[in-house]
């Protein structure tokens, strides 16, 4: 599901009061949703049932016919991949939207709420479950990658070289093939070549190709990388790993778009746009002499940095829901969900492997599990300390929503940096209100506006 305009995202609106529904009916219709208002909590079960699949489901509390924190548990148990319920609440049932956000649902705002903080909501909710739609096109949700991702197509119209930095697994290739995909036709060829794989010796004969007869064994003439790429785009990844000698004779294809295979003498033209990747710091190699500085100037025309995983939390949570709506894609009755303290300690996680990490873990998980619910020790065993593991047998039910409120309050703050505004806004709620809150649950925050 993806907020484009040819496919906007598909909201069920569960609202009993006439005029509060037909005020937020008029207001997401104007802000582009496909919406479905439904004013019971049987019409939106069926609604939900059907064959018309929803991208956000904004519901209140309290309905005519039954509580809809009972409807989307019940929707939870029947249905595989339910869409994110976003709850309105009164003041008397924030306690009941706690509890519904431990139990797997998106998030709460309580009334009177800013439409423009709902409508923000909706969108983001849209964005991050829409990952499970099976569309390669989007490199996450968060901030950084939202931008790059916007940036994307006007530098595939304008650079013909792209240097792109990040951490092996954070999806450097992937980033290469969008700003592919943005500069050429469907028919351009996409040339991928890891630089660290191909042994010293053959990555000339590699790149460049050769005549007939080059060298033993050479019985045919073959196209190297750099003709095979003519049209389209090159990329070569770990371009880091590139011995010295390569580099020189590299820069020199490249500047003169031209060069002549191994054991030939005519020239070879090709052109095509160059795209190259590395995890390691070509700066600092260029300033040790393990990198030609002519070539590094030459590559870094335009120069995107991907931030490894860790410091995109939202985008764990997009990928997790990413990788699972893929597996209960290909394997429906086998489908798989997620406990949501199990999605608090993926997103507490590092991933040193970042998205390569992140997507075996998934898959591992989901082969692994002996039933629907993946849990925390279905990603990391039973030697995971986590402090929710035990379940809250010894508390009394008002001690246990404090503590849910308690954990929901803080991972508020930790997503917006801590600032009070910011969080009150995303929670619906007053900076007045959250403080007290915070005041009451024991919480000391520093006072960041």
């Amino acid at each position: 599901m993806t907020s484009s305009s040819k496919n906007p995202p598909r909201v069920c609106l569960i609202e009993d009061d006439e005029i509060m529904g037909e005020s937020l009916h008029h207001l997401l219709c104007f802000e582009g949703f496909d919406v479905t208002w439904c004013r019971s909590g049987a019409e939106a079960l069926a609604a939900l049932a059907g064959a018309r699949g929803f991208g956000v489901v904004v519901s209140d509390i309290r309905l005519p016919d039954r509580d809809g924190g009972d409807l989307f548990l019940e929707l939870t148990r029947t249905h595989p991949n339910p869409p994110p319920f976003l709850f309105m609440t009164a003041y008397g049932t924030i306690d009941r939207a706690v509890a519904l956000v431990k139990a797997g649902a998106a998030d709460y705002v309580t009334k009177p709420f800013d439409v423009d903080v709902l409508v923000q909501r909706v969108r983001s909710l849209a964005m991050e479950y829409g990952a499970g739609d099976g569309s390669d096109d989007t490199l996450g949700v968060s901030a950084v990658m939202r931008r790059m991702a916007e940036s994307l197509p006007r530098l595939a119209r304008h650079a013909p070289t792209l240097l792109i930095t990040g951490e092996s697994g954070a999806g450097k290739e992937h980033v290469a093939l969008l700003f592919h995909r943005h500069a050429t036709s469907g028919a351009a060829p996409f040339v991928a070549v890891n630089c660290a794989s191909i042994p010293e010796t053959l990555i000339e004969s590699e790149l460049f190709g050769y005549e007939r007869g080059a060298f033993t064994g050479a019985t045919k003439t073959k196209r190297g990388y750099l003709e095979q790429a003519n049209g389209g785009t090159l990329l070569l990844d770990e371009i880091g790993e590139m011995p010295l000698l390569m580099q020189a004779k590299l820069l020199r294809a490249l500047q003169e778009r031209r060069f002549v295979r191994v054991g030939g003498e005519t020239l070879v033209p090709s052109d095509f746009r160059l795209v190259c990747a590395t995890h390691r710091d070509i700066k600092a190699m260029v300033a040790s002499g393990q990198f030609r500085e002519d070539l590094y100037y030459r590559i870094d025309v335009i120069h995107m940095h991907i931030p490894p995983l860790r410091e995109r939390l939202d985008d764990i949570r997009w990928f997790v829901r990413k990788f699972l709506g893929e597996f209960n894609r290909a394997n429906p009755s086998e489908a798989r969900r997620l406990d949501p303290r199990t999605e608090q300690a993926l997103m507490s996680y590092a991933w040193p492997g970042n998205i390569r990490e992140l997507r075996c873990a998934v898959e591992r998980a989901c082969i692994l599990a002996r039933g629907p619910l993946l849990d925390i020790e279905a990603f990391f065993g039973s030697t995971l300390d986590d402090p929710h593991d035990t379940p809250p047998t010894s508390e009394s039910l008002a001690e246990y929503l404090m503590t849910c409120e308690r954990d929901y309050l803080l991972l508020a703050l930790e997503r917006h940096d801590g600032h009070m505004t910011r969080t009150a806004e995303a929670l619906g709620i007053t900076r007045k209100t959250l403080w007290e809150k915070l005041r009451r649950l024991g919480l000391r925050m520093t006072q960041r506006e």
